[in-house]
């Protein structure tokens, strides 16, 4: 099974310690964010993993070259420039469809390097932000993919100032920002009391059909996934998944760090 592990950020809310490290290798409970990710995955049955890099790239390789995690894990190397959610799922599309080599050992590679397709598969794959700790169940989550979906987003009802507004069958609708008034939807009717507001956590299960419909909709180089969604959820069904005893923290801030280390304890330590 295919996941992406976005790593390429340049975690300017972690100042200073990402002056010199890469967030992603930012250490909680004595190990980079990086390794409590993939080591999640990989305990979930990801076999296959793709780790997209910019912000002080070469550390993050040296770290997947000197770690041996028992599975494939490629470099889509985005040093040239960032290309933000979106387009970085759109620029590791190979690695993301292909299986024409074995998940058998790891190995790093780029986007550039990669291997020619041989065969595509339709599986969905997982995306997950590298800062995020949680104790959700990734078997749960594939259970709660729906057939033709064309993505499952992981949300909660969490106090926060941006959601995800959904109907009562859990399907995205828009947008908003309750600060501010902002509604974002491709309904211009929207009632954003009339849905259920839930904060996006980061992690989501999505269709290789994603691939077409970016070009669909003619999204280029750069651009967010929150965006394209925001776009594409009246043409595509795209739902929510709404984890029961969900912990999660995010660790974009320097004062969630406490936090992170408390909650990844409590994982640990069952």
């Amino acid at each position: 099974m295919k996941a992406m592990i976005f790593a390429a950020g340049l975690g300017t809310r972690l100042k200073p310690i990402t002056d010199t490290m890469p967030k992603a290798l930012v250490p909680v409970c004595g190990q980079p964010l990086l390794y409590h990710v993939i080591t999640k995955l990989v305990a979930a049955g990801y076999d296959d993993l793709v780790v997209n890099v910019h912000h002080f790239p070469d550390q993050i390789i040296h770290y997947l070259h000197s770690h041996d995690f028992g599975v494939r894990i490629a470099v889509s190397d985005e040093r040239d420039f960032l290309r933000e959610t979106g387009g970085g799922i759109r620029y590791a599309k190979r690695l993301l469809t292909d299986f024409s080599t074995p998940p058998a050992a790891p190995l790093e590679m780029t986007e550039r390097d990669s291997f020619a397709p041989l065969g595509m598969t339709m599986e969905p794959f997982l995306v997950h932000n590298v800062d995020i700790v949680s104790n959700l169940d990734l078997d749960w989550l594939r259970e709660q993919h729906r057939e033709g979906a064309l993505a499952t987003l992981v949300v909660s009802d969490r106090k926060t100032q941006r959601y995800f507004l959904f109907d009562e069958d859990n399907r995205l609708k828009g947008w908003t920002n309750i600060a501010t008034g902002e509604v974002r939807s491709p309904f211009g009717d929207i009632d954003p009391d009339g849905c259920r507001k839930l904060a996006f956590a980061g992690i989501h299960l999505i269709s290789p059909a994603i691939f077409d419909a970016f070009d669909k909709y003619g999204f280029g180089d750069r651009f967010s996934i929150v965006d394209f969604y925001l776009r594409a959820c009246a043409d595509y069904p795209i739902y929510a998944a709404v984890p029961p005893d969900f912990t999660l923290v995010d660790v974009g801030k320097f004062d969630t760090l406490s936090e992170a280390e408390a909650t990844c304890a409590t994982i640990l330590n069952g």
